[in-house]
């Protein structure tokens, strides 16, 4: 790799490291080039991404950025894990690692925040922005249905009331 390259990769993964939501560093030593493959897509599925960059470049990427607590974490073979949505890199990560015991989650951040292998898992059960949509319509729903059966009720009720009289005419 070429100085222009190592600028370009640095550059490309400061852009990342300030946009993204979450950052996973991990151990991925004994990882077949299959598992990786399949992490990176189920990554890719969930909106990050996954990359294994030298250490010493990652470092200088993430000067300056509002993970840079996280230096401290790249020692050995890592790879980092990242997505826009805060709980999508550590969901994929977590759940990955849950089958696969040759990743070990070192730590991440959210924002400014540091998170420890713990934190990340922690972040990692909580439901993503899409699920707290989905909640949340349904909670706006919920009091509009009962709402239409509440309404609705008296008008059944003096139906019920008209087709028994209706019926009892008519065995009269």
């Amino acid at each position: 790799m070429d100085r222009a390259e190592k600028r370009e990769l640095v550059t490309g993964l400061n852009d990342a490291f300030s946009s993204a939501g979450s950052v996973v560093v991990a151990h991925y030593a004994g990882i077949t080039v299959a598992q990786m493959n399949d992490l990176r897509s189920k990554m890719r599925a969930a909106g990050g991404t996954v990359k294994v960059a030298k250490n010493r470049l990652a470092k200088i990427a993430l000067q300056g950025t509002d993970s840079a607590s996280i230096i401290e974490l790249f020692k050995g073979q890592t790879l980092i894990a990242y997505s826009e949505d805060p709980i999508a890199a550590p969901k994929v990560a977590s759940d990955f690692a849950k089958g696969n015991d040759k990743l070990v989650i070192l730590g991440g951040a959210m924002g400014t925040t540091s998170l420890n292998a713990d934190g990340v898992k922690a972040l990692a059960t909580l439901p993503s922005l899409d699920e707290l949509r989905a909640r949340l319509v349904g909670m706006i729903a919920t009091p509009a249905t009962r709402i239409a059966q509440i309404v609705n009720a008296p008008a059944a009720s003096v139906a019920r009331v008209i087709g028994a009289y209706a019926r009892k005419d008519e065995a009269a």
